[in-house]
């Protein structure tokens, strides 16, 4: 199933691709749960199933969050195979996250076979645009975790023990465009306001706004600007990624872009963006969630620690509702978005238990 996943390539920005692989996951759910599958806007499809499981009474939800989409983009599957080696399997998106999913549908099929009682009703939501923000997802996401007690993340655990995840960083992004002045950089180079030169003294002005103690970053990431040599730029642009620990940094470091303001007075600044995914704190709810996960995970034999990572994944956004949330119950291995993107064979047996019972124990 993993193989068939990862092979189905869906890369964010291709919706048919996304769509056929949530055609692929409908099939093979449709026999175990009601499917049904929404508008994604300028993206794949979103599905919704609500799983058919043993046990005659629910009471509650539970929402497993996924995603259908990949960084990876068409045709990566022809140089990068999927293949089995040296314990692991390798390709694009096998890690985030296409076993996290194909480990889900095993547990409930797990949970069917053995007709094992689940209290609370199930339901498997499958986003088709994480990878870029959550811009159509996010509605969704945040109607269905209202209505829900927990909410199971799918993305990969964190390293090669497999760490979940308690707590990310939130995210944003900031835009800074630079408008100058320009001139022949030969004949009149002192008539002209350079972008570059601007944008260059902004750069290092808002480089200054990390505070790592407190766990916010600041990366100026993509800086473009200026035509030709010998001519004194007109415009420059920068973006930039911002990541806070706490929800209550955001407003603060976002005062600071927008109080910018330029060196060289013939200069204006254009600045927009701002946190577009809220950081999943780690509340008492969250701590209970993996306390439990803890202790079922020994019931097999494993022992999971908790992990605080710097990526952003859906489970922020029903984080900061206040809705428990435990993030990386996917694949165990290395290599999200890179080349050497695999998981530990050894560990897919034990992930999907431990989600059957969770399932099965909230």
């Amino acid at each position: 199933m993993i193989r068939e996943f990862v092979e189905c390539e869906s890369p964010s920005d291709d919706p048919a691709a996304v769509d056929r692989f949530v055609e692929l996951v409908s099939d093979i759910v449709a026999p175990m749960g009601q499917v049904k599958t929404f508008p994604g806007g300028r993206f794949g499809r979103l599905l919704v199933s609500e799983m058919s499981l043993p046990g005659r009474r629910k009471s509650g939800q539970i929402l497993v969050l996924g995603h259908s989409d990949t960084v990876w983009p068409m045709g990566t599957s022809m140089t990068m195979k999927f293949r089995e080696a040296d314990g692991r399997l390798w390709g694009p998106g096998v890690l985030d996250m296409k076993s996290g999913i194909a480990f889900f549908i095993f547990a409930v099929r797990a949970l069917r076979d053995l007709d094992i009682p689940v209290a609370s009703k199930v339901l498997l939501q499958l986003n088709s645009d994480e990878e870029v923000g959550s811009e159509a997802s996010r509605p969704l996401t945040e109607k269905n975790a209202a209505r829900s007690k927990a909410v199971l993340v799918l993305e990969p655990g964190t390293g090669l023990t497999g760490k979940l995840k308690t707590a990310r960083k939130g995210v944003g992004g900031f835009k800074v465009v630079v408008r100058g002045r320009a001139s022949h950089a030969g004949v009149d180079f002192e008539a002209g306001a350079s972008a570059v030169l601007e944008l260059a003294r902004q750069i290092e002005r808002i480089a200054g706004f990390t505070q790592t103690a407190r766990g916010i970053t600041v990366n100026p990431g993509v800086i473009s600007g200026g035509t030709r040599t010998n001519v004194v730029a007109a415009e420059a642009r920068a973006e930039i990624d911002i990541r806070v620990l706490r929800l209550k940094d955001a407003p603060a470091l976002q005062r600071k872009f927008r109080a910018l303001r330029p060196f060289d007075r013939r200069c204006s600044l254009e600045v927009t963006g701002g946190l577009n995914r809220p950081p999943m704190e780690r509340s008492a709810g969250i701590v209970k969630l993996f306390r439990t996960a803890q202790k079922l995970a020994r019931e097999v034999g494993v022992e999971v620690e908790e992990s605080l990572t710097g990526g952003g994944s859906d489970g922020n956004f029903t984080a900061a509702m206040g809705v428990p949330t435990l993030d990386g119950l996917g694949g165990v291995g290395e290599g999200a978005h890179a080349a050497n993107e695999s998981i530990l064979v050894e560990r897919m047996a034990d992930r999907t238990a431990l989600i059957a019972k969770l399932l099965a124990a909230l």
